[in-house]
């Protein structure tokens, strides 16, 4: 885990931007039910977590930058023996003041007679609503029981703020210590992807190759930052398939889409490969296609450039390449206008990355495509799907391809945090046939 440094410094800049008379309410993510009284795994709120490092469910962060005996409130389980007993153990209000540096800390039972005192004498609440209803419902409590006071002199706050406005736009830009566990996030992802490569044989099922990504994954101290795509055949035409129970065939690529979540930080990764481990001439024909997008795409991953560039140069590599290979008819400037490129390539070329998969932080300002900076970090993952009956030649049929890799814009360029893993044909065949 980060410093507690590290978390102290994020909710004072966070304070900074939300200047006098506010205060900031930020719940933990609820407990899910996967079905009867099973639990799905639980998974802290990716807010919830930058701001504080605090893992546990039932707990209520509370900023007021005004306040003097105490800026940072954290709400929390107390200890219980019996309950730490039967799910494990809790730290107590106690236990955050002492590992997480909270000023002060009380039962979360305690939140509904204590929000409306903290909250008295502010004009503004940053509170994301809508995000969780049931809490919603409590912070509207509190204010409609302060007007429902004011007679008696209680100040009810006039102004709700998106607490999400300020701290998406901070999450956006990573620091080296975020970008120190991104790496390892992406180390452990591409050696995941690396042993899948050297396993993989026709006859397989496609969960096995998942199977053998998680285990590396866990193995690291990682769990999965979101499900595993692994499509063979028809499936690597489905750009959100998860089933992963089809048997591979001789002569069939195999798309896998696997990324590990290390310390609440996520990789992202995908690439192509062929079952029986040598790339057939038309699945090459793909391949090379989408991975010089990719390149094309990268060379304008860059300070000072818009986000829109990569997606730019990807779509132009694209489509004159499918205009030469026959699987699209007309000059490749008419063909992008009309978005004739997206038959074959529907998605964007990447989206953000960070502590979610697809990640916080506006891809527009002002109505522009917003410049890139540096420590912004970014999936770049062009891709061709050809599903059976498309135009063009049967040998394309049930060909999708998509490379996607993690990188962080630099002071001149961009980083590739996803070093490592084969990118090129020959690569991959090399790394096959080691195995």
């Amino acid at each position: 885990m980060l410093n507690t440094r590290i978390f102290a410094q994020r909710r004072k800049q966070l304070m900074r931007m939300m200047g006098e008379d506010a205060i900031a309410i930020l719940p933990a993510a609820p407990v899910l039910i996967r079905n009867r009284d099973v639990e799905h795994g639980y998974r802290q709120d990716s807010d919830f977590y930058y701001m504080s490092g605090f893992a546990e469910p039932e707990a209520v962060i509370v900023l007021l930058p005004d306040r003097q005996q105490g800026q940072y409130i954290l709400f929390c389980r107390d200890r219980d023996p019996m309950m730490e007993t039967w799910h494990g153990r809790r730290h107590g209000p106690e236990g955050a003041v002492e590992k997480f540096a909270v000023d002060e800390a009380y039962p979360i039972t305690e939140l509904d007679e204590m929000l409306p005192k903290l909250m008295e004498h502010c004009e503004r609440v940053y509170y994301t609503i809508g995000l969780n209803p049931d809490f919603d419902k409590q912070v509207i409590n509190c204010v409609n029981g302060l007007r429902r006071q004011s007679r008696g002199g209680k100040h009810a706050p006039y102004e709700f703020v998106a607490l999400d406005y300020l701290l998406h736009d901070m999450r956006l830009f990573k620091s080296r210590d975020e970008i120190s566990l991104m790496r390892k996030a992406a180390k452990i992802s591409v050696q995941g992807h690396i042993n899948a490569m050297k396993i993989c044989r026709p006859g397989m099922k496609e969960y096995e190759l998942e199977a053998e990504i998680m285990y590396q994954f866990n193995r690291n101290g990682a769990g999965w930052a979101y499900p595993s795509i692994v499509g063979s055949g028809a499936n690597s035409c489905i750009l959100h398939y998860t089933e992963n129970d089809q048997e591979m065939h001789d002569g069939d690529v195999v798309l896998i889409d696997a990324g590990a979540e290390y310390d609440s930080y996520a990789a992202d990764i995908t690439r192509t490969f062929p079952v029986n481990g040598r790339y057939s001439a038309p699945q090459k024909e793909i391949y090379d296609l989408v991975l010089a997008a990719q390149d094309a795409a990268m060379k304008q991953a860059k300070p000072g450039n818009h986000w829109n560039d990569p997606h730019n140069a990807a779509v132009k590599t694209l489509t004159k390449g499918m205009v030469e290979l026959g699987l699209l008819k007309g000059t490749p400037a008419k063909l992008i206008k009309e978005a004739a490129y997206s038959k074959y390539y529907m998605h964007r070329t990447g989206h953000w990355l960070g502590m979610d998969v697809h990640d916080v932080g506006d891809y527009k300002v002002d109505d522009e495509w917003r410049l890139l900076e540096k420590g912004m970090v970014m999936t770049v993952e062009p891709g061709l799907y050809i599903p059976h009956g498309s135009r063009g030649a049967r040998r394309w049929w049930d060909i999708g391809v998509r490379i996607e890799d993690d990188i962080v814009i630099t002071k001149d360029g961009c980083d590739m945090l996803t070093k490592g893993l084969p990118r090129t044909t020959d690569e991959v065949e090399a790394v096959m046939a080691s195995g």
